[in-house]
């Protein structure tokens, strides 16, 4: 393995307790390129041509306040499959508030768990006084990588080969972008929503494949709303107000706290893709709360959603000797118990029907985007070791049949968001492998797998090493050779 080492930037952190700060959550600070990377078993697939991008969340600076994981500043990974080999390299994403901080030599901003006040200067996101630290998702858009915010930001672009930054996305409105803007590989096109603490809250937009904005409409809600994720069909695009938002009353106080009001269904927005805001079809359903999407498709009068319900969206804290309790509780998948959920909107009568598709506790699941927005057959899904945001397997469900797979890592290992990476050439919907960075605590080093879908149950056919250990995060993306422009 060849490493070439790039210059250190500004960090000012120090040693505490927090634990999302230690172990797997260790902020990694050093930039690296590294090609000829080592096999540890197995071998690299002559067959996988594409790079697989994960972003994760690695704190710079003392925080001012009570850190949370997601306020980490982003940064993204990358390794690169071709003819049999593969490189790798980390990169900063450079956004102002990260280059503010750098210029500052220390934190500028608060974060999700502090109270107003806490930030040196306006923030941004939904929240207002947030670090824009886009740290959230990755995706490759018309030829770039565009990384996002947790809430709303500005969204960050950078040539997905060489990681070098290029800016905002000229495309984003001012209100910014929400965590998942989804791509259409068929059409080229781009969906997105974003929303506000003012009228009308949510906006939902159309990014051509030259990375246009070609439609932007309102869709107007009661009130302040805090939802995460999209889906979308041929047809349609699905956004979502939930059951949990901002108590109305704490945020005239500008106290941001979210609760689970009582009574209050689970609403989705159908959006005919280029529709106005009179064609949204509103459809209600049992109150939940849902971070992440899979997939949604049409079929006769219906379209068909699945992704994770929530039995339980606002926990009691865990038990935790150092306070953290709250905060350990709404990161973990265990505390809100996260089930594989299928949604059935009908379009002729405007009822919804909804089915369990599993009850095991699942997230972060993936599905092959050659098939996005159609239907799909195969789901994979993230499992999580209870009590934490660590990802310690996968699951593969076949709808057609019913059968399942899992694949379980051992104890301190721990598995990033893991994408559908397609064999080249490949013909049917599970013909090429899951992708996933594992970090392992007992030896202190990272790694990336590959998991042949095809055998699944196996687990990896092959683990390269990584040239050092890198932090956990939340998302990940896989692009082919032929969407890198």
């Amino acid at each position: 393995m060849q490493i070439t080492r790039h210059d250190p930037v500004i960090a000012t952190l120090q040693p505490s307790n927090h634990p999302y700060l230690n172990g797997a959550w260790t902020p990694q600070h050093e930039e690296v390129t590294a090609t000829d990377l080592q096999v540890i078993e197995g071998q690299i697939p002559t067959d996988l041509d594409g790079i697989y991008l994960r972003n994760t969340e690695n704190q710079l600076h003392q925080p001012l306040g009570r850190y949370h994981p997601f306020d980490g500043d982003g940064m993204i990974h990358q390794i690169d499959f071709r003819a049999g080999t593969a490189s790798y390299r980390n990169r900063w994403v450079r956004t102002r508030c990260f280059q503010a901080e750098q210029e500052e030599g220390g934190s500028l901003w608060g974060g999700l768990a502090d109270r107003a006040g806490t930030s040196k200067r306006p923030g941004f996101g939904a929240h207002g006084a947030l670090k824009d630290s886009s740290s959230t998702d990755i995706i490759v858009h018309a030829g770039k990588a565009i990384s996002t915010f947790y809430q709303c930001g500005e969204g960050y672009m950078l040539d997905p080969e060489t990681l070098e930054p290029l800016g905002v996305a000229p495309w984003v409105p001012l209100d910014g972008v929400s965590a998942h803007p989804k791509v259409d590989e068929r059409t080229g096109e781009l969906m997105f929503f974003n929303y506000s603490k003012h009228a009308p809250f949510m906006h939902y937009g159309v990014v051509d494949r030259d990375a246009r904005l070609v439609h932007y409409i309102p869709v107007p809600l009661p009130g302040p709303r805090l939802p995460h994720d999209m889906t979308f069909s041929e047809h349609w695009s699905i956004v979502n107000d939930l059951p949990v938002f901002w108590d109305a009353e704490l945020l005239k106080r500008d106290i941001h706290a979210a609760r689970l009001h009582e009574g209050v269904p689970a609403r989705f927005a159908l959006i005919p893709r280029h529709g106005s805001p009179e064609e949204i079809r509103w459809f209600e359903a049992a109150p939940t709360y849902i971070l992440h999407f899979l997939n949604a498709y049409e079929e006769g009068d219906e379209v068909v959603m699945d992704g994770y319900f929530q039995e339980n969206p606002t926990p009691a804290p865990l038990e935790n000797a150092d306070g953290y309790g709250h905060l350990m509780a709404f990161v973990d998948e265990h505390s809100f118990r996260s089930k594989l959920h299928r949604w059935r909107f009908n379009l002729a009568d405007g009822t919804t029907r909804e089915e369990r598709l599993d009850d095991r506790v699942l997230e972060f699941g993936m599905i092959n985007q050659r098939v996005a927005g159609r239907r799909h057959r195969y789901i994979y899904s993230s499992t999580s070791k209870p009590g934490w945001f660590l990802f310690n397997g996968f699951v593969k469900h076949d709808l057609d049949t019913g059968e399942s797979w899992e694949v379980t890592l051992p104890e301190g290992r721990y598995a990033s968001e893991a994408p559908f990476a397609p064999r080249t050439g490949a013909v049917d919907e599970d013909d090429g492998y899951l992708v996933s960075f594992v970090t392992d605590e007992l030896r202190g080093t990272s790694e990336c797998i590959l998991i042949d879908c095809k055998r699944f149950a196996d687990g990896p056919v092959c683990r390269i090493a990584l040239p050092h250990k890198i932090c956990s995060g939340t998302h990940a993306h896989w692009a082919e050779r032929g969407v890198l422009g």
